[in-house]
């Protein structure tokens, strides 16, 4: 029998199988809560039930006499240690940020802020002592709604700083130079074209990672040590020594094997703090997981904004000004990048549309809410809702197709390098591909004729056609451009490649991955430059003594800053080996050529293998005169530009007006990420991210009551989809290589969910057409597609017309 070689001819570009799973799939794994050290405590938080009040007493007696109990700490014990909480970026001059302790010293500004923490034996104990803690409180009025914020006469989060507003943003394309005055736009559109405004609401979301936070600290060594179920181990360990006066050498952050982020473990929680100063304290190994409903109580929330967009165009339909109006909600606090979230979104409104004049006005909103920080998209989900929407209400204010009006009006393929009126530069991209991809893989035109036969028919069940055309900014960069924004952290990324004497290759990243399959791309991208198998390749990551530099992972940055700087730092390897092999083949440097792993001369057969040279230099018996014993290599990669992948996605949907149930019948996307690493990944992040924005579409929403307390704080009220609320996705590819590095890749981690939430609204938008609904809020419940189809009183429906004029239709149109 004949041994068949199944080794790729190359890595990049095949569909390995992720190295990381074997291990996470069959358990074999660390996750922060599995990690048992000797004489650990267990801590438990003390939560506030109410939204906005004065702290007037904290009485821990009971809970320090109680089994276990070692300590208990209040905000007060604490008070000079503590320190506030960091926010990165301070995006204007003027911006108001209270201090955020890690415990409340005097108020609470949202319902679940830590008043105390007790620290026990067990996990069990320190939860019983919690019951314990009796906490007196003098209620202040609570701040929930963001247009009553920001009213004359409003209440106030925090009464010292004399407002609920913390930061006013504006970009304005006339001040800025690149485009005219949106105002004139509007102007002529009123006298003379379309002019279309409407509000959108992007509902508060809850970031559902797989594992709760968790955090461990040992304080019993020289150097402190943190394990946290983080996605930012680097910052995290700056931030802490910032924050609690911790000497930077003197801390180890490591986050082990973390069950999924989306940006929800972004973030220094007060956990974290509360977690290290009482390991201080009591000079003990202590350790503090939370449960789910902590988590969707306390942890950082996404989204939440109130978005006003006037969109002006001729009467033909082409764009002419964009004017986007924004109150963000912030919550009680300012977390790590809070008011950056907002402003990355500013320069995507525009989208892939050529609009010639545009005006960003934002308004960071203070309420006694959890606060808000990234989500997965991080202010560019909420542009692309938002433009993409108001396009579909431009195509049916003037009775065409959806997608002639994005065609008229996009960005053509030949246009590219273009210069965005919101000032970026889009390197690469095709729409026009990626589209009548998309349009053939759906059955588009079949569709549009069954919904026409199904309106005529006036069938209860009614089938919409939602479109999305999208692109994004991503990977985080460049670090000068970052400045420019007022972020604290640059762009740029680390990566080390070092050479055993075995011939194996250790990769160290600054990334931190958590479910991306990291150590699965990273190892195809150093197995084809330097020729070393596959199986030969460790990826190290995640823990701030193995990897000392790094920028972390969030932003769809990973592969495109990441995967760059160890591309580079291959690349060093393999000069700083030239020059020896030349050595040991008794060649000149400039004769020789690098494939598959050896060094050849030019026109011979003599060659040395990577492998080969890696162990001369650990001998180091005949290596040339002033070269150095190593071959190890170190790169810092800073991006010229950020990646811009795009897409079209297509979703059909029925209806049934007589209830309100809404099923995803066909979803087809088109995306186009540039040159892609590995296929299998790529799919994987493509489908995560299409269920989050289907979600936000259709199932999710944080919801407060009156008195401000989260009443979605579990899973039985939070509905978060299942594998069976979700359709098969039909995905395909189409591929523009990004022009900005060496690898020719874009962004792939949030593309899902940046599309596929307006296109399932627009779907279920279209569906009701006939019954004269332009928007329903999300999510789209049966319940609100039920108002929405049978008017505000429910009593009398409306009947379906496939007569009505579009004139008609706008009159008797309404909002949900």
């Amino acid at each position: 029998m004949t041994a068949v070689d199944e080794r790729p001819a190359t890595e990049v570009g095949s569909p390995r199988r992720r190295k990381e799973d074997l291990r996470l799939i069959t358990g074999r794994t660390r996750w922060t809560d599995n990690i048992v050290l000797p004489g650990m405590l267990h801590l438990a938080m003390v939560r506030s039930p109410v939204a906005h009040a004065r702290i007037t007493s904290v009485d821990v007696a009971a809970a320090r006499e109680s089994s276990g109990v070692v300590a208990v700490l209040t905000g007060r014990d604490v008070a000079a240690e503590q320190g506030s909480l960091p926010c990165a970026w301070p995006i204007t001059p003027d911006q108001k940020a209270p201090p955020h302790p890690a415990i409340a010293v005097d108020t609470v500004n949202f319902a679940g802020e830590v008043v105390a923490v007790v620290i026990a034996r067990s996990a069990a104990e320190a939860r019983d002592a919690m019951e314990l803690v009796d906490v007196d409180y003098e209620d202040l009025p609570v701040v929930l709604d963001l247009e009553a914020a920001v009213a004359e006469g409003a209440e106030l989060v925090h009464p010292d700083l004399g407002t609920n507003i913390s930061a006013r943003w504006v970009f304005d394309s006339a001040e800025a130079g690149t485009g005219s005055n949106v105002e004139d736009a509007i102007a002529a559109a009123r006298q003379d074209g379309v002019l279309l405004e409407r509000t959108f609401r992007q509902q508060r979301l809850i970031p559902s990672f797989m594992e709760p936070r968790s955090v461990v600290v040992d304080p019993t060594a020289a150097q402190m040590t943190m394990w946290s179920a983080t996605q930012i181990p680097h910052i995290l360990k700056l931030m802490l020594a910032l924050t609690c006066g911790v000497s930077e050498s003197q801390l180890r952050v490591i986050a082990p094997d973390v069950g999924g982020g989306f940006g929800g473990k972004l973030q220094v929680t007060p956990e974290e703090v509360i977690t290290l100063l009482a390991a201080r304290h009591t000079g003990r190994p202590c350790k503090y997981t939370e449960t789910r409903s902590e988590s969707l109580m306390a942890a950082h929330h996404g989204r939440d904004q109130v978005q006003k967009i006037t969109l002006a165009a001729t009467r033909d339909g082409t764009v002419t000004g964009l004017k986007v109006e924004l109150l963000a909600d912030m919550g009680a606090y300012l977390g790590l990048v809070t008011p950056g979230i907002p402003i990355l979104g500013a320069f995507m409104y525009n989208a892939i549309y050529k609009f010639p004049s545009y005006r960003f006005d934002c308004t960071n909103v203070f309420t006694t809410k959890a606060w808000t920080d990234a989500y997965r998209g991080a202010g560019r989900p909420e542009a692309t809702f938002a433009i993409e929407r108001i396009m579909d209400e431009l195509a049916h204010e003037l009775g065409v197709d959806p997608i002639q009006v994005r065609e008229q009006n996009w960005i053509r393929h030949e246009e590219f390098p273009f210069t965005t009126v919101a000032g970026m530069e889009y390197d690469s991209g095709n729409y026009e591909a990626a589209t009548a991809r998309a349009k053939e893989l759906f059955g588009y035109d079949e569709l549009r004729a069954e919904q026409a036969r199904r309106r005529e028919a006036r069938d209860p069940v009614q089938l919409g056609i939602g479109i999305s055309t999208f692109t994004e900014m991503c990977g985080l960069a460049p670090s000068r451009v970052l400045g420019a924004l007022s972020y604290a952290a640059g762009g740029w990324e680390h990566a080390s490649v070092r050479m055993l004497a075995s011939g194996k290759v250790e990769v160290v990243t600054g990334t931190s991955p958590h479910g991306q399959g990291h150590e699965t791309a990273w190892s195809q991208i150093v197995a084809d430059r330097l020729g070393v198998p596959f199986e030969d390749i460790e990826v190290l990551h995640g823990d701030t003594q193995i990897s000392p530099r790094g920028l972390d992972t969030y932003g769809s940055r990973s592969l495109v800053v990441g995967g760059i700087a160890v591309l580079k730092a291959a690349d060093k390897v393999i000069e700083k080996a030239r020059p020896i092999a030349a050595h040991l083949l008794e060649a000149n440097v400039d004769d020789l050529e690098f494939s598959a792993g050896r060094f050849g001369v030019k026109g011979t057969d003599k060659g040395v293998g990577l492998g080969e040279i890696a162990f001369a230099v650990f001998s180091s018996h005949n290596l040339p005169d002033g070269v150095e014993p190593c071959l190890d290599a170190d790169a810092s990669f800073d991006p010229v530009n950020f990646s811009f992948p795009h897409g079209t996605h297509l979703c059909a949907i029925e209806v049934d007006t007589e209830t309100g149930a809404a099923t995803i019948r066909s979803y087809v996307c088109v995306d186009d990420v540039g040159s892609v690493v590995n296929p299998l990944i790529v799919e994987g992040q493509v489908h995560g991210g299409l269920v989050q924005g289907i979600a936000q579409a259709l199932f999710e929403e944080a919801v407060y009551d009156e008195s401000g307390t989260l009443v979605t704080g579990s899973f039985v009220d939070y509905l978060v989809p299942s594998a069976a609320d979700v359709p098969s996705f039909v995905t395909a590819r189409t591929e523009t290589p990004s022009t900005t590095n060496d690898l020719g890749v874009k962004g792939v981690g949030e593309a899902g969910t940046i599309a596929s939430t307006p296109a399932v609204v627009n779907a279920v938008v279209d569906a009701l057409r006939p019954f004269g609904v332009n928007d329903v809020t999300m999510p789209c419940t049966p319940h609100r597609i039920w108002k929405a189809v049978h008017g505000q009183d429910a009593a009398t429906p409306v009947r379906p017309s496939s007569e009505q004029s579009v004139a008609e239709k706008r009159e008797g149109g309404q909002q949900a």
